[in-house]
């Protein structure tokens, strides 16, 4: 099957987003010489409500639903996403085509004022649109004060510098994408603030049946990153994750053949949280997840799932 000459990448118009789409743009056109790659700018629904939470709207599909729209139009060939903010169960008619190697997958802290979580005083203000970032500060500083924050990476920032908060937590992968790496003031380990379901890697989206896309594709399939992302998505979806659920997931590779899995699942203020781990083959990553979420069923997951009402 014929390689095309042209391709157009689905972009939401946030500079992160823009960010990944472009470099996902120089390495295809790096790969192969003589392709073109435009982008075409999108606006979606999750960027235009910004004084609701995720949760409350729909969940992160919101930044994804019009990108796929895109592609099942023919608008564009394929749509590059951060692949915590794909919904773990893709409309049907679509495929992940692709995951790139990871950035660095933790949370980082950014304060003007404090050094990390454990410096704030009692009643500081941290700022995150995360259920997963706020169970684990609350189970962790129970003392201090978890407030919404939405908006773009830049955005997010300006209203710290404008002294809503003390504190905010973001992506680290995002902000070392964006050069901005040194607003982070200090990065929560695994230990501290487990990552959400592939947290700092990127997938590249197609229609099904773009098997001429699938190839092109293939080479920017970082297999190491794949396998993670597969077992920490099928953890997620094993235990019917939503917008509405605390959960985070962490998979890493341990040697050639085999992963450390790690999973929690938690009540919305932290004080009820599950933890569950296991190592398990590379080669059945997405058995290892389901077993990590069955662990925390055993243990009574299911009534930490059920949305609140």
């Amino acid at each position: 099957m014929p390689i095309p000459d042209r391709l157009v990448i689905a972009t939401r118009e946030s500079a992160l987003a823009l960010w990944q789409a472009r470099h996902i743009a120089a390495r295809l056109e790096t790969l192969h010489p003589g392709l073109k790659v435009a982008l075409l700018g999108m606006t979606t629904q999750g960027d235009r409500i910004l004084d609701v939470t995720l949760n409350k709207i729909g969940g992160k599909g919101l930044f994804v639903k019009e990108l796929e729209t895109a592609l099942q139009e023919g608008r564009a060939d394929i749509a590059v996403h951060s692949m915590k903010d794909v919904p773990m169960r893709l409309p049907e008619g679509f495929a992940i085509a692709a995951i790139t190697e990871r950035e660095d997958p933790r949370d980082a802290f950014v304060s003007n004022a404090y050094a990390n979580l454990a410096a704030l005083p009692a009643g500081a203000v941290v700022g995150t649109s995360s259920l997963r970032r706020e169970a684990q500060i609350r189970a962790q500083f129970p003392a201090l004060v978890v407030k919404p924050l939405r908006g773009n990476v830049q955005t997010r920032l300006a209203k710290l510098d404008a002294g809503d908060y003390h504190a905010i937590i973001l992506a680290a992968a995002g902000l070392k994408r964006l050069g901005l790496g040194e607003r982070i003031r200090s990065l929560l380990s695994p230990e501290e603030s487990l990552p959400a379901p592939g947290q700092g890697a990127l997938g590249i989206e197609i229609r099904a049946d773009r098997s001429d896309l699938a190839t092109l594709l293939a080479p920017l399939n970082h297999a190491e990153t794949a396998d993670c992302v597969t077992a920490e998505r099928a953890m997620s979806l094993r235990l019917d994750g939503s917008c509405e659920t605390p959960l985070g997931a962490y998979a890493e590779v341990v040697d050639e053949h085999f992963l450390r899995m790690r999973g929690f699942v938690s009540s919305p203020d932290g004080a009820q949280m599950l933890r569950a781990e296991s190592n398990g083959s590379r080669a059945a990553a997405a058995g290892l997840g389901r077993q990590v979420a069955d662990l925390m069923l055993t243990e009574g997951a299911r009534a930490l799932l059920k949305p609140a009402v």
